[in-house]
């Protein structure tokens, strides 16, 4: 039985699909939180050290991977919150379907194909 959740005409999400990635962003969520905790650790046993110039640009990087976890993680929460709401998979600007070859590579895409390049384009 192939059930369809998001139905385009050249695009379809089926159940088997659509639980695949709530796994991966349940799996992604885990990872990030992870991330997050041990970056974190990893600031606070190198605090005495930021004199150093070596630490001081270690430091940075942490920053920036922290940034950049916390940035994905909400974007992973925010696609958990669209699929408990019955929207994921529909385009954020022009409310069309995500093809599902987009969402199996990036199941947290809140724009479609096309979208994305016009808002990356407007940058």
């Amino acid at each position: 039985m192939n059930h369809q959740i998001i139905d385009d005409r050249n695009t379809a999400l089926s159940i088997e699909d659509f639980a695949a990635l709530r796994e991966n962003l349940h799996e992604q969520r885990l990872f990030r939180q992870e991330q997050l905790e041990q970056l974190s650790a990893a600031a606070t046993t190198r605090a005495d050290a930021l004199l150093d110039r070596q630490s001081a640009s270690q430091t940075e990087v942490r920053v920036k991977l922290a940034a950049s976890a916390r940035m994905v993680l909400a974007d992973v929460e925010a696609a958990l919150a669209r699929m408990d709401r019955g929207s994921f998979g529909t385009c954020h600007l022009c409310r069309r379907p995500i093809a599902r070859a987009r969402l199996m590579i990036v199941p947290q895409a809140r724009y479609c194909t096309r979208c994305q390049h016009v808002r990356e384009a407007g940058r």
